[in-house]
């Protein structure tokens, strides 16, 4: 079974997490399982970026984003080559090892 590794991050998992995902899981929902409360204002159905996460390792062994996810990406704030919804990136065979950013766009908290 594949391993996610959540680097620290300030508020939803400050010394970091190791989970074990399932194939073809997304990684929004094996980090919720697991208490890792990212946010996701749009109930994983690609229409919001507030579950940006950036891939640090295992980025080629996740399925290609769709056209939606990655005109939803050009939009999340701290874009990077190797970003992806979490709700749409689908666990695979490897393991991964993943930032949660530490600030989100999140348009109905904001206003």
């Amino acid at each position: 079974m594949p391993q996610i590794v959540f680097l620290p991050h300030e508020d939803l998992c400050p010394d970091g997490a190791v989970v074990e995902a399932q194939t073809g899981e997304s990684i929004l929902d094996a980090a919720l399982r697991n208490g890792i409360q990212i946010e996701h204002a749009c109930e994983k159905s690609c229409a919001c970026t507030t579950c940006h996460v950036i891939i640090r390792e295992g980025f080629d062994n996740l399925e290609p984003s769709d056209d939606l996810e990655d005109d939803m990406l050009d939009k999340a704030w701290g874009l990077e080559p190797d970003s992806r919804l979490s709700c749409q990136a689908k666990v695979a065979d490897e393991d991964l090892v993943v930032e949660i950013p530490k600030y989100t766009v999140n348009q109905v908290s904001e206003g």
